[in-house]
């Protein structure tokens, strides 16, 4: 950080309107635009803590489980609620994206099932099956996480039923 004197107005004149590497390698100091910055990014952080607060248990759960993965199973709804707070407030704008993303929801759906043998993965990770007769659901494409491909099938019309019954059979 350079700092000029108040005295030195030829050095500041310089630094200010001449200097060919100003906003390149050195910028000047703008409380304006700090302001403005810090301002939006308390505003980002309100609106991630004010979702989080509103949040209900099976939301958390999902958007908590693909930041931690499975070890979320074994936080009570309390510990949730305040690890999801606190993940709202160090990380708003992942938060706030993660929940507006409904595959999160559909993948955790499908982690919950698989974990409760509802419907099963392969030990490839390449097939899911479903029901007491293992009938295929589906492959999963080369190259795709498991679930991911499992929360995009729910959103097809066969996607859709198993979905609902997996739905029934959970809750």
């Amino acid at each position: 950080m350079i700092k000029v004197k108040k005295e030195d107005v030829a050095l500041q004149k310089l630094l200010s309107l001449y200097h060919p590497l100003k906003d390149k390698i050195y910028y000047e100091f703008d409380p304006v635009q700090v302001s403005v910055n810090e301002l939006d990014w308390i505003e980002l952080e309100l609106e991630a803590l004010t979702l989080a607060r509103d949040m209900d248990i099976d939301t958390a759960e999902g958007i908590l489980r693909a930041e931690y993965g499975s070890k979320v199973n074994e936080l009570s709804s309390s510990e949730l609620k305040r690890d999801l707070m606190i993940f709202a407030k160090r990380q708003p704008g992942l938060f706030i994206e993660l929940a507006n993303d409904d595959n999160v929801q559909l993948r955790n759906v499908g982690i919950k099932a698989v974990e409760a043998k509802i419907i099963n993965l392969s030990a490839d990770q390449r097939t899911f099956t479903y029901g007491e007769g293992n009938r295929k659901l589906m492959t999963v494409p080369f190259d795709e996480h498991p679930y991911s491909a499992l929360a995009a099938f729910f959103k097809t019309d066969e996607g859709m039923e198993v979905y609902k019954a997996i739905l029934k059979r959970l809750y």
